[in-house]
């Protein structure tokens, strides 16, 4: 099975790998995050991603598109369903990647995190991979989630404190939960 693994960031990316592999799949990393703001954050979580694929082996594929511009023009003014359509951006571009370069399967590493909707993800992982007839690999990595923390810790990788995007960074920073 070739597997391509949407990854937002190395502490995500840690535990999801690991148990991946434990099923005899060698995961090809994915960098496609132009949800991720500011450029210090953005390019922080992509060099210690690097540096992961890199210490573990893994092919790393990018597009490396920072994005604010179109990122804001494609969430405003509707933000009310934005983590929505924020994984259904990243997917759609993965799957769009997958089928290119002959993968059958595609994952995310949004489904480590506790904090994400997994339904909603699940579910447009299944729609998106329909339209290009593969196969969304969906796991419940969440059980997961402290451990890869605590590996990433002790790795030196960049920890992040939000999500990524600017309207998650408020929440974190003023407290406003959605």
């Amino acid at each position: 099975m070739k597997l391509l693994l949407h990854t937002c960031c190395a502490p995500c990316a840690i535990s999801c790998v690991k148990s991946i592999k434990s099923e005899g799949i060698e995961p090809v990393l994915f960098w496609y995050n132009p949800n991720i703001h500011p450029y210090i954050e953005y390019k922080a979580r992509f060099d210690s991603l690097s540096k992961f694929a890199n210490n573990e082996n893994l092919k790393l594929i990018t597009q490396n598109e920072y994005g604010l511009k179109s990122f804001l023009n494609d969430f405003h003014p509707n933000t009310k369903n934005r983590c929505e359509n924020c994984y259904r951006m990243r997917l759609e571009k993965t799957v769009s990647i997958a089928a290119r370069e002959g993968f059958s399967t595609f994952s995310t590493t949004l489904l480590i995190s506790p904090y994400q909707d997994h339904k909603i993800i699940k579910q447009i992982g299944e729609e998106t991979g329909a339209k290009y007839d593969l196969q969304f690999f969906y796991t419940d990595f969440r059980p997961l989630f402290r451990e890869g923390q605590s590996s990433a810790r002790t790795s030196g990788f960049y920890m992040q404190k939000y999500c990524g995007c600017i309207f998650s960074e408020e929440e974190r920073y003023i407290g406003e939960h959605k």
